[in-house]
């Protein structure tokens, strides 16, 4: 194990999409999303902890998630869990979590990973990080891992890179923002654009000298911590500080602006987990392409849907296609698949 390698975790996300199983207060990277014996944020630690040592993984959270953190990952220690005090998007963060480490080892490279993604294959994963550490232990660059695309997806920003790059770890043209469908597919037949799965590669010292560079004000205010940080004093001075810094995301911040941005096409199957008709891709389907988390089910003349309840209970369904159909607690969801990214509008304005 290289004792340079360390990861930051993003689990601070509540995943509203995927209400009502996924809630504010306990969100979908802490649950078996994929039936599979382990939640998200266990799969994804244990990932993370075949190339990196356990003691240098920090995960980055709200502080009402805590004891939540801490009962699934018991391996972890309390000072490995950064807590938020307020939600602030992706930079600020980032640009805390990477102080912290630059201060205990200047010569860190680190990855920063989403909790709730779903990587098939772990080790080509491992392969592909591998490359991207070597490349940001030698040079000055700000890297990402890019998904090959697979239809024209509207709800990713895509990444552009020069199609006449022939290297294996290719230089960033531009990021592009979630696109129509029309410019989506326009990008799928170009061959040279990505989607931009949210897994970031680099030096401490690229990504402090990077936030130095475009993002003073950030830095500053979290510069002025540097001597409480990895001590007692840490946790008073981010409960005063923390909910000053912008909220803005890392692509934003500094990932555009940046000239020295790289990009390694993955080689790994990826899903981001990002709705209910993104699980219903993953999980096994019966003969009419139905998918059941927990259920028993009594399906007729039903096709494409996704039913999800407390283990056993008894579902019966008669000539129901493309919908979602989720049973927690005290609330039952009925809603086709077509439309899931309103559930989103629906949690808020339940809220208000």
């Amino acid at each position: 194990m290289n004792k340079n390698y360390y990861a930051i975790i993003m689990a601070g996300g509540v995943g509203s999409r995927f209400w009502p199983v996924s809630t504010t207060e306990f969100p979908k990277q802490f649950h078996d999303m994929l039936g599979a014996g382990e939640t998200l944020i266990q799969k994804t630690f244990s990932r993370l902890s075949k190339l990196i040592p356990v003691e240098n993984i920090l995960i980055l959270t709200n502080e009402k998630y805590n004891s939540i953190v801490l009962e699934q990952l018991p391996m972890v220690k309390q000072e490995q869990v950064l807590l938020e005090p307020a939600m602030r998007n992706t930079a600020p963060c980032i640009l805390y979590a990477s102080l912290k480490i630059q201060k205990q080892n200047p010569e860190a490279v680190m990855v920063v990973a989403p909790s709730d993604h779903w990587i098939e294959d772990e080790n080509a994963f491992a392969e592909n990080l591998q490359q991207c550490f070597d490349f940001c232990a030698k040079e000055n660059a700000l890297m990402t891992l890019g998904i090959q695309p697979t239809f024209p997806n509207t709800g990713f920003g895509y990444i552009e890179y020069d199609k006449t790059d022939a290297n294996p770890i290719k230089k960033v043209s531009q990021f592009r923002e979630k696109p129509d469908y029309e410019t989506a597919k326009s990008f799928l037949k170009s061959g040279n654009f990505l989607w931009n799965g949210g897994i970031f590669i680099w030096s401490v010292k690229s990504i402090t000298e990077a936030f130095e560079k475009f993002q003073p004000q950030m830095n500053a205010l979290f510069q002025k911590g540097l001597e409480s940080y990895n001590t007692a004093a840490e946790k008073s001075f981010i409960e005063e500080n923390y909910a000053l810094a912008e909220n803005v995301s890392i692509d934003y911040a500094v990932m555009e602006s940046a000239k020295n941005v790289y990009v390694l096409p993955a080689t790994f199957d990826w899903n981001d987990l990002g709705t209910w008709g993104s699980l219903h891709e993953k999980l096994e389907k019966d003969e009419n392409n139905n998918a059941v988390v927990n259920a028993t089910v009594v399906l007729q003349n039903s096709s494409s849907n996704i039913i999800s309840t407390a283990k056993d209970k008894l579902v019966i369904i008669d000539g129901l296609e493309d919908f979602i159909i989720v049973d927690k607690d005290n609330v039952l969801l009925i809603y086709p698949k077509s439309k899931e990214q309103e559930i989103k509008g629906i949690v808020n304005s339940l809220k208000g």
